[in-house]
């Protein structure tokens, strides 16, 4: 959900800088990295669950739509945030020489946007997108508390309340090791990708 809406939005709000349309998603990511975790999934229960009743209220085992309602509430802030970053990144290489030198030769702005300048902010979005893994897989506790969702989170939330150290050990053990997994596979994407990154890291 954060890649699908991130990038469009942000490539939207940097191709029409300036504009209502910029301002509007300006304001929702402002709104998305202000409010807290918990704060969203009681928004959408409120809304969602109870006003309009189109969602399950207690998520477990309730078929496709138990996962619609937590994965959105991880979803906003992350959606805020990359949508920001696209955006400035997608800026960035606006102001490169390679973009006015294809406007020299007559290509139109949606050809250098999605056909040149695209490629160079996917290559930068690789990393961040894996390691902000951590801080997703970090909030799924607060998210599966709420929505009553019996996964790791909510079974670390429970161990701290029990005292419960050896799980709380492992728990910090597990999360660690995805981590760094998650680390390991950004590097070889960006060297995959960009030989350009592989020949510094060769340096």
């Amino acid at each position: 959900m954060t890649v699908c809406l991130s990038f469009p939005l942000g490539i939207l709000s940097a191709k029409y800088q300036n504009t209502w349309a910029d301002r509007s998603i300006s304001l929702f990511c402002f709104a998305g990295n202000s409010f807290p975790g918990f704060f969203t999934a009681l928004l959408l229960l409120y809304f969602f669950s109870l006003k309009w009743n189109l969602f399950p209220v207690l998520s477990m085992g309730k078929g496709w739509k138990s996962c619609v309602l937590p994965a959105a509430t991880l979803a906003v802030s992350m959606t805020a945030k990359y949508t920001r970053q696209v955006r400035s990144a997608v800026l960035a290489e606006l102001e490169q020489e390679y973009v006015a030198g294809a406007r020299a030769r007559g290509l139109s702005e949606n050809r250098i946007l999605f056909g040149n300048v695209l490629k160079s902010v996917l290559l930068r979005m690789v990393t961040l997108l894996f390691l902000s893994a951590g801080s997703l897989l970090g909030g799924t506790a607060i998210v599966e508390t709420i929505f009553m969702w019996n996964g790791v989170g909510k079974m670390a939330v429970d161990a701290v309340s029990m005292h419960d150290i050896p799980v709380i050990q492992a728990y910090l053990v597990w999360m660690a090791a995805i981590y760094l997994l998650l680390h390991l596979i950004a590097d070889l994407m960006m060297g995959a990708l960009d030989p350009r990154a592989k020949l510094e890291g060769m340096r």
